[in-house]
């Protein structure tokens, strides 16, 4: 439909999407055309919040981690206030499921933005991954289908894949804070904490492969932060750069060779790496160790980095 108000289709709407992981706080404010199957962004942004600190030991969101997320969620409102979105959702994820205060943060989100919070499911959160991540790698012939997402977080990991006309997902309990509590109590971590950690990733894909075939991949796709900090790393970027980063592509022994230097190397080094947001510099290793193992479970002989996930995929869930 031509014409539009303030340059914008008639069929286009403007929405904004909420994800709140156990590390980042993200927001996309974008205007969406179903019809013309485009997403264009207005404001996309991320705060390091760390919501799920300490919450696989204690089982509660702790309060100064509570406040850092409903501090962040407070400025998102005024943006998503100015930009004028119609069609607001909010996701929330692994640490505010586990969290047995999880209600203190509900109502938070609440007083803040006027919303609640969907709890989504880890299959939930997949299949919104997987159509934020491939909705736009339909119409290219050099990404071989069929595409298994990987989307890493800071608390889980979602694994999905198509299946018919819906998906086959498993989200499991491996996460770049999660194993970094569980196992890394050392920095850099021992030999025995990541054979431990090691053994732990690969108990978790053994059980996600019960459900999502993790083998005949076409193309592996990596979302969420720790996946595009590491593909920041292998572009050897001198900070990070969004618009270079998204559908880059790192070789598996690439993977292999940033997972073995990340694991040993000490935090001020990783620190002195620009491309590492300074929020990801302690989690960083595990979540390279993930994408390692991934990697090597599929025995893909590359990784497809996607800026585009989740969050992306709330977006087009507000009109379609």
């Amino acid at each position: 439909m031509s014409g539009g108000i303030g340059g914008r289709a008639l069929t286009s709407h403007r929405v904004a999407a909420i994800d709140c992981g156990t590390n980042s706080l993200r927001l996309l404010v974008a205007d969406v055309d179903p019809d013309a199957g485009t997403l264009t962004d207005l404001d996309r942004r991320m705060e390091i919040v760390r919501l799920g600190q300490g919450v696989d030991r204690t089982g509660r969101i702790a309060p100064e981690a509570l406040e850092r997320t409903l501090a962040a969620c407070r400025r998102y409102a005024v943006v998503i206030a100015d930009l004028g979105a119609t069609r607001i959702r909010m996701i929330a994820t692994s640490a505010s499921r586990d969290a047995e205060n999880a209600d203190e943060f509900v109502r938070g989100v609440h007083r803040t933005l006027g919303l609640e919070p969907e709890v989504v499911t880890g299959d939930e959160e997949a299949a919104l991954s997987y159509a934020g991540a491939t909705r736009e790698l339909a119409s290219r012939r050099d990404v071989a289908e069929p595409y298994l997402v990987a989307d890493i977080g800071g608390g889980s990991t979602e694994l999905v894949r198509a299946a018919g006309t819906g998906v086959l997902a498993r989200s499991v309990d491996i996460g770049s804070v999660r194993l970094t509590e569980r196992h890394f109590a050392d920095d850099p971590p021992t030999e025995a904490q990541i054979g431990a950690a090691t053994r732990d990733v690969d108990a978790a894909l053994f059980l996600a492969a019960q459900v999502v075939p993790l083998d005949g991949v076409g193309t592996l796709v990596g979302v969420a932060g720790s996946v595009t900090t590491i593909g920041g790393i292998a572009l050897e970027l001198p900070a990070y750069d969004r618009e270079r980063v998204h559908h880059s592509r790192m070789t598996a022994d690439r993977v292999h060779e940033i997972t073995e230097n990340l694991l040993r190397m000490p935090r001020p080094d990783r620190a002195a790496m620009t491309v590492i947001h300074p929020g990801r510099v302690d989690v960083i290793a595990a979540g390279a160790l993930i994408l390692d193992r991934i990697v090597r479970y599929t025995a893909v002989t590359d990784v497809l980095v996607s800026e585009h996930d989740n969050l992306d995929g709330v977006a087009w869930s507000l009109v379609e």
